[in-house]
């Protein structure tokens, strides 16, 4: 969420950035409501001092002027009441309306419509040339009996999957070596829930507008979270927290759960768009500082970077364009490993910078020693490793002509040293 004050005082920097990320605000309705709102609280506290002055002079005054101030305190009660329930009216208007202003990027953040417009940064490792027909994940995955899609299908309807044998280690090992990498870093680990309240996909920024892509559980009234991100940031919602914590590095492994609503048609092939998935997820919670968001920023991307150079994975990181950014995203960087059955680099982590975005939605703060004042702290998230869309690139660039797949050497400790996934047969 935005402070109200910088929309009053440069409405058209916000009107600018609702058009470059491609989302609907009423700017002008927002500050109408807010004008409203402000007058009328500003009469209820100017009706309550009066009440107070004359509810104190009722004891000194003459009883013949008694009977005018009895008048006076009842008209002053019939406008308290109009007043309160003008504000009860507009202020769920105004409240949803200041959820769906976006915040404004970063100024090095390219102007584009989609992701076809992101700015490459740049690339990291060499694209694997075959010298012999190579097969895709789906492919491999069959023939070494450990991806079994018509299955998961039959179970859970479209966009499911089940990994098996050294399918299921291989997607586990990535997992774990994605959390022993990042508490050697220095990241706390957590275990999260995942049905989360509303209150947390709001404050995250999920809602409004992600509704669409969350499984929803209406009896209890909570959601699946698609991310652990939503938890680790929320997880000190409402607190007042004290500058030296700052900053707080968390890491979760968790299962992540997306509808892909609106997306049929889209990337249905194989494990790259799936419904359930496994992600490792970092969040940091920080200072209120331009410089130090950025300095989180680039650890954070960092981070990720080392995982798929550990991998041994040829990637690319791209700045990512308005148009392809979420309402409260200043700045992202995605990084795209090349997966050769797509023929391109596709989209495997994402490093966001929010700012007080959603702290302020979460009522997130910490004290400033110096000034003695509770200020918004600033949050900033990526992905680690998500699987199984990172076992693309794995076991495709990794796959040799008989068949078989190499196991990336970080990954072989966690598959008791297993070299290669072979068939059975």
């Amino acid at each position: 969420m935005i402070d109200i004050k910088q929309i009053r005082d440069d409405p058209e920097k916000f009107k600018n950035a609702s058009r470059a990320k491609g989302f609907s605000a009423d700017i002008d309705r927002l500050l109408q409501v807010d004008s409203v709102l402000r007058e009328s609280k500003q009469k209820l506290q100017d009706i309550s001092t009066e009440k107070n002055r004359l509810g104190k002079s009722i004891p000194a005054i003459s009883a013949d002027k008694k009977q005018s101030v009895l008048e006076q305190l009842s008209q002053l009660k019939d406008d308290e009441t109009k007043l309160q329930e003008q504000i009860k009216s507009l202020q769920p208007e105004f409240d949803q309306l200041m959820l769906l202003v976006p915040q404004p990027t970063d100024d090095d953040v390219p102007f584009g419509i989609d992701d076809t417009q992101n700015v490459e940064v740049k690339r990291v490792g060499q694209v694997r040339q075959f010298d012999f027909q190579p097969k895709d994940h789906v492919q491999l995955g069959r023939d070494l009996a450990i991806i079994d899609i018509e299955r998961g299908v039959k179970l859970a309807g479209t966009r499911n999957y089940i990994l098996k044998g050294d399918g299921a280690l291989l997607h586990w090992a990535v997992l774990r070596f994605a959390i022993d990498f990042m508490v050697q870093k220095g990241y706390a680990p957590m275990c999260v829930p995942l049905l989360m309240r509303d209150e947390a996909m709001f404050g995250t920024a999920y809602f409004p507008g992600g509704e669409e892509q969350t499984y929803r559980m209406e009896k209890d009234q909570l959601n699946l979270a698609g991310t652990a991100e939503v938890p680790l940031t929320a997880y000190h919602i409402g607190e007042i927290l004290d500058a030296d914590q700052l900053p707080l590095k968390y890491v979760a492994l968790s299962s992540c759960f997306r509808r892909e609503a609106g997306a049929a048609g889209k990337d249905t092939y194989g494990l790259y768009r799936i419904h359930q998935f496994d992600k490792v997820e970092q969040v940091v919670i920080c200072k209120n500082s331009i410089v130090e968001s950025n300095k989180l920023h680039q650890e954070i991307l960092s981070n990720a970077e080392a995982i798929m150079q550990a991998l041994e994975l040829p990637y690319r990181v791209v700045n990512v364009c308005t148009g392809d950014l979420g309402r409260g995203q200043a700045k992202k960087f995605d990084i795209e490993a090349w997966m050769p059955s797509r023929g391109n680099y596709c989209e495997t982590h994402s490093a966001s910078k929010f700012y007080e975005f959603q702290a302020r939605r979460m009522n997130l703060r910490y004290k400033d020693p110096a000034t003695k004042k509770n200020l918004f702290c600033h949050t900033l998230n990526n992905t680690v490793i998500a699987s199984p869309r990172i076992l693309i690139p794995i076991l495709e660039l990794y796959q040799n002509a008989d068949g078989s797949i190499t196991i990336p050497k970080v990954l072989r400790p966690y598959m008791n040293g297993k070299e290669k996934i072979v068939s059975a047969s």
